[in-house]
């Protein structure tokens, strides 16, 4: 059992819901991100989404995409954000950490070196955008054989017949994307949402997370209601992009966190 699969348990067992952040790895730098990281769980984080930063995501709006190039400004690489984990870990053996991005840095660091060194990081899953169903034995399959659960991506697009296959290998949770396009765009309609998220549970099982777009604790509550989480990642980067010293963008984070837990 993975720290995700007993964090949801836990979670369902007290009625509850899960509040999942995302951060990109190594922004504004490697200090500020790694002190952002460590005060997550604190301030009512569950889970922890944590980016690869790299130079040409396909599914993150204008404000990730920005804290992408300024972690790679920084220096951050693959090698120092799995550093970044081990450091989390040392302090913190409970929370869970997903490592979130592209295929494309795995590829060059080397699959096996990448899924051997982040299990011994304590990564406990992946999200890779850019990898479909049809390049399962890629990383999807040797990712779930190291132990790593492989998070998949459901859309409002994704229908009955493709959504099986999508589930097939699927591990954790399901994220489902609330909208039609890009990271920080439009906000969800919650009864559209929970017609979705109605749909994916009748097929599968695991927990169902819905993200994007999702920028308010009012917003995180009405969405938590009709899903088992809510993930908020832009509403947070924009923050750090601002500048925000730590303490006072963690208070945020516990803003949205009880907006999902009060669901």
């Amino acid at each position: 059992m993975t720290r995700i699969t007993a964090t949801f348990r836990r979670l369902q067992a007290d009625g509850a819901k899960a509040f999942i952040s995302y951060t990109m790895a190594g922004d504004p730098d490697y200090a500020t991100s790694a002190a952002i990281l460590k005060g997550l769980p604190a301030a009512g984080v569950d889970i922890i989404e944590l980016g690869i930063p790299f130079t040409d995501p396909m599914a993150d709006g204008p404000i990730i995409q920005r804290a992408g190039q300024r972690a790679l400004a920084s220096g951050q690489t693959v090698a120092r954000t799995l550093d970044m984990v081990t450091t989390f870990r040392a302090a913190n053996d409970m929370t869970p950490v997903i490592l979130m991005g592209y295929y494309n840095p795995i590829y060059i660091y080397g699959v096996d070196r990448f899924l051997a060194d982040a299990r011994q990081a304590g990564v406990d899953g992946l999200i890779v955008v850019d990898l479909p169903p049809e390049e399962d034995e890629e990383l999807c399959l040797p990712a779930q054989q190291s132990g790593l659960n492989f998070i998949r991506l459901a859309t409002p697009t994704t229908d009955d017949h493709r959504l099986g296959r999508v589930l097939q290998n699927s591990s954790g949770f399901v994220y489902f994307v609330s909208i039609t396009g890009i990271t920080g765009a439009q906000t969800p309609n919650p009864a559209d949402v929970a017609s979705d998220v109605a749909r994916i549970k009748a097929a599968t099982d695991l927990p169902v997370c819905v993200g994007f777009g999702v920028k308010t604790p009012e917003a995180a509550r009405e969405i938590a209601r009709v899903a088992d989480g809510v993930v908020v990642g832009s509403s947070i980067v924009s923050r750090i992009a601002e500048g925000e010293e730590v303490n006072a963008l963690l208070d945020h984070v516990a803003s949205l966190a009880m907006g999902a837990h009060a669901a």
